[in-house]
């Protein structure tokens, strides 16, 4: 399929003549006049390259760039610029533009230019599926973000994956905590020993010691016959513990010497068990605050954090959220066998706009449930959930709408959205809201919001 091109200039014979030497190397191609006909193309289907001049009446380019960067972060823009407006150029580059090119145009310039930026974009894309089938190959799931903040992820696991040194892994839940855990693994000298996960606030705390350190028969019962433990289950590899913070304070000190001396006493039994176990931890708790009450070990906490790599949440990483929509629609559009093939503007403007309590697990599922519902090639508004449609309903109104009515619709927008967030639980929505109960079901009964 060719490359979509739009090409957006004031003056009719510059539009003309890039389009005729475009089409000529076999691109599709569209024009636009100025930068809000530029953008109503662009929010109606998506395009690969839009080759946008500088000053342009009506909507300038660089506001336009802005946008386009906002509803469609992977289209490549090149901006046009007078040669004595160099500085113009390098804050388009600064706000996101790919590349630019001067006037008076070099149509040679301008096709070498834009062959190179789609063969970069297109090796990228190969690199990307080439290392998602690498760690495919070593059953580690990808870790999807190229923003600053997970681009120091990345680095500080190269760094720490060949060491034996103990790992805690911290964040909200949802940002992918054991993923990162596997990585740090998979990219050890232990990748093809066991990884063995456990959540320590799943196992029912009358059995976690046994399950973690063994057990010998008859030690109580029904322990009708040795067990290993997770412990020794993970020898030679590496044993993840996450949500360290719901282990029970009186088996932290025998978790802090088996780390320590690499040994375990099974349950019933005085005879240490020797193991060669790396440890990596995560936590969604700030644990110092937790040493600090008294809920956890300030011995055992030093002795996990020896590394710490904190997932940041969504919100500090938002550019990241197209290249996880992709991923997600790759990994479900196999999964569910559905020829999806993306997502149009408005849904993608409502992931980036969205607030994602639940995170990057919270943005799987949605996105799971959007392929289900996809009846045809691209994702739209009507197969996302409901309280998305509320979100939706907000936009610009009439500029001679009173000002007292446009805050009335927000506002009743915003609790009607909080409510079906918080599955229309009032105490909880009011304290999300930060108002009083009592205001909120008089706001509810005032703006004839929905209550269930």
């Amino acid at each position: 399929m060719p490359y979509r091109i739009l090409v957006v200039d004031d003056e009719q014979i510059i539009r003309d003549s890039i389009s005729f030497i475009l089409k000529k190397e076999g691109y599709t191609v569209d024009e636009a006049a100025n930068g809000k006909l530029a953008f109503d193309k662009i929010s109606d289907q998506p395009f690969d390259v839009v080759i946008t001049d500088i000053e342009m009446p009506v909507m300038k380019g660089i506001e336009l760039l802005g946008k386009v960067m906002h509803v469609s972060p992977q289209t490549i823009v090149l901006v046009i610029t007078a040669y004595g407006s160099l500085e113009t150029a390098i804050a388009a580059l600064r706000a996101g533009a790919s590349d630019y090119i001067l006037k008076p145009l070099e149509f040679d310039e301008l096709l070498i230019k834009l062959k190179r930026l789609l063969e970069v974009r297109t090796l990228t894309v190969e690199n990307q599926l080439m290392r998602r089938e690498i760690q495919r190959e070593f059953d580690a799931s990808p870790i999807v973000g190229k923003s600053p903040a997970m681009q120091r992820v990345f680095d500080t696991i190269t760094t720490v994956a060949g060491t034996g040194s103990t790992v805690l892994v911290t964040g909200k839940s949802g940002t992918g905590k054991e993923l990162v855990a596997r990585a740090v693994h998979f990219g050890s000298t232990r990748r093809e020993r066991p990884f063995v996960a456990i959540n320590c606030g799943a196992i029912p705390e009358s059995l976690i010691e046994s399950e973690l350190f063994g057990h010998k028969r008859g030690s109580f019962t029904g322990a009708v016959a040795d067990k290993m433990g997770f412990f020794k289950a993970a020898d030679g590899g590496t044993l993840f513990l996450d949500e360290i913070s719901e282990m029970p304070f009186n088996l932290q000190v025998k978790l802090l010497r088996a780390i320590e001396q690499r040994e375990v006493v099974p349950v019933g039994t005085s005879t240490p068990l020797s193991i060669d176990t790396r440890f990596i931890a995560s936590t969604n708790r700030e644990l110092q605050k937790e040493v600090a009450a008294g809920r956890f070990r300030e011995d055992l906490y030093y002795r996990l954090n020896v590394v710490e790599i904190h997932l940041p949440p969504l919100s500090e990483r938002k550019e990241d959220i197209p290249l996880l929509v992709e991923h997600f629609i790759t990994r479900y559009r196999a999964d569910l066998r559905k020829d999806v093939k993306g997502m149009d503007n408005d849904v993608m403007r409502s992931m980036m706009n969205h607030t994602w309590k639940g995170e990057v697990r919270e943005l799987s599922n949605i996105i799971e449930r959007a392929v289900i519902f996809c009846k045809g090639g691209f994702i739209t508004m009507n197969d996302l959930p409901e309280f998305f449609h509320v979100a939706s309903r907000i936009e610009l109104p009439d500029e001679n709408k009173p000002l007292q009515q446009v805050l009335t619709e927000l506002e009743g927008a915003y609790i009607e959205r909080a409510l079906r967030r918080n599955t229309f639980n009032k105490e909880q929505t009011a304290t999300v809201l930060g108002i009083s109960l009592p205001t909120l079901y008089r706001r509810i009964k005032e703006l004839g919001i929905p209550q269930e």
